[in-house]
């Protein structure tokens, strides 16, 4: 038998080419399958050459631990999010960022004119939850909307993008102190 030069490439010696594409567990490895037949545990699947062949057992034949069994119930079946729902995050993420950047640079702009009015006690606390309100928005948000549509979810992100303008930084930052 010839093999193709591209092909050898991609194997190496004594790659038979059915081997699953995660590592198997050390207690699936142990248990194996019927002689003449090779199947893989439901989630898994084969690559390479001869993967057409492997088939998949049922979960009661996968074995599964005491503490395994308890955690099923508790595992999400959700799919993974869309490439458009992570880049609204991560833009939405961002604004997030720059606002608790803008709530620093304009409280501390507006401190001369609060200690004239206010004491540092009165001042500090209101300028760190000011600061951390964008990071707690998103944190609450992605919290409390888990399960609902995405547009839900993106909503309420606008929403805080709308609501957390970090106006100190707006008006003091943009006339000058």
């Amino acid at each position: 038998m010839t093999s193709d030069p591209d092909d050898d490439a991609l194997t190496w010696d004594g790659d038979d080419g059915a081997r699953p594409s995660r590592p198997v567990p050390e207690k699936a490895a142990s248990v194996a399958p019927p002689a003449g037949e090779a199947s893989l545990p439901d989630g898994w699947s084969a690559v390479g050459r001869g993967s057409e062949a492997v088939g998949h057992r049922p979960d009661e034949e996968s074995p599964v631990t005491d503490a395994g069994a308890a955690a099923d119930p508790l595992i999400d079946e959700r799919p993974p999010l869309s490439t458009t729902m992570l880049l609204t995050l991560g833009v939405v993420g961002g604004v997030y960022l720059l606002y608790s950047v803008g709530w620093v640079v304009g409280g501390l702009r507006l401190k001369p004119l609060a200690n004239f009015f206010v004491a540092d006690a009165m001042f500090l606390p209101w300028f760190v939850l000011a600061i951390a309100a964008p990071a707690l928005w998103f944190l609450a948000s992605w919290v409390l909307t888990r399960g609902k549509a995405a547009w839900i979810r993106i909503g309420v992100l606008l929403l805080g993008v709308v609501l957390l303008v970090p106006w100190p930084f707006v008006t003091v930052g943009a006339i000058g102190s």
